[in-house]
């Protein structure tokens, strides 16, 4: 996704994924501690449903709402770490491996094991 894009821009955003199949709604946008930027985004995937953790990074953005390239089954299947508290370093590399993606550089390493990270765009500002 563009870095610079205002978190609280994607608030309320719905959310398609990769075969353009609506999964949910932004509920929350999670930001990297060490850049400020977007990282993740927790999307409400239905009324009585959980909210389901997608990575921002590899995801885009249009006049639609907000575009993650995985399955749909995949999202739903994301681990459930509840909402409006920090990721741990541990539950953000396990949504890492969820996905498959690479860890990125120095995220594992910079950040101590019980420091948390990933803050809630818009809480604390």
């Amino acid at each position: 996704m563009q870095t610079g894009t205002d978190p609280r821009s994607l608030i309320g955003r719905k959310a398609f994924d990769r075969a353009g199949a609506k999964i949910g709604t932004v509920d929350e946008v999670y930001l990297d501690d060490a850049t400020g930027d977007p990282e993740w985004a927790a999307l409400r995937t239905g009324l009585f449903s959980r909210d389901a953790f997608v990575p921002l990074g590899p995801s885009d953005l249009d006049e639609r709402g907000l575009r993650v390239p995985f399955e749909r089954t995949l999202i739903k299947n994301a681990p459930d770490f509840g909402v409006g508290r920090h990721l741990s370093p541990q539950q953000e590399l396990e949504l890492y491996r969820h996905y498959g993606l690479d860890v990125p550089v120095g995220g594992e390493a910079s950040t101590p094991p019980d420091r948390d990270f990933g803050r809630i765009a818009g809480a604390g500002d």
